[in-house]
């Protein structure tokens, strides 16, 4: 385990102290509903997971290393984009997903695109976004979080 988790644990044991300190019960509240909530997804968690598990015995990593790992990293980094900004699953898994895609060989930039697409760009629930805000705003917002989910990955490959 690396220092940043250690040290996201000991700052949550801490918040949870606090917490107990000032109210027990709602806390223990919060956590009967959080446990519930849990259950409640534990279903589709699980089936995600088998999902991204078969996605990446089919796909293997040689394969996710020449084309996202390459020397065409910004054709890499569109493509990953575009996949990001049709793709509906949970940020939750698919930061685990990203993390093994960067294990095999990818590269940070087209990684970061695909998840930050993932999580700003809403391609597949654009018609509610267009039905309740208008098709100049949901044209406007997804195009320009596009376009910043592509400089956040350059960002990102730059510090990274």
């Amino acid at each position: 385990m690396d220092i940043f988790t250690k040290v996201l644990w000991l700052i949550t044991g801490i918040w949870f102290i606090i917490s107990m300190i000032k109210d027990k019960k709602r806390t223990l509240d919060a956590m009967k509903m959080s446990k519930k909530m849990m259950g409640n997804m534990l279903g589709q968690i699980i089936g995600i997971l088998f999902l991204i598990g078969l996605i990446l015995t089919f796909i293997p990593p040689h394969v996710i290393k020449e084309y996202l790992g390459g020397s065409n990293i910004f054709l890499a980094t569109v493509v990953s984009a575009l996949i990001g900004s049709i793709t509906l699953i949970p940020a939750f898994v698919a930061f685990p997903l990203v993390g093994s895609i960067v294990d095999m060989g990818a590269s940070i930039v087209p990684a970061v695109a695909f998840l930050t697409t993932l999580t700003m760009v809403g391609f597949v629930t654009f018609n509610l976004e267009k039905q309740e805000f208008g098709k100049k705003f949901a044209l406007a917002r997804n195009g320009l979080s596009f376009i910043f989910a592509i400089a956040i990955s350059m960002i990102m490959g730059v510090i990274l």
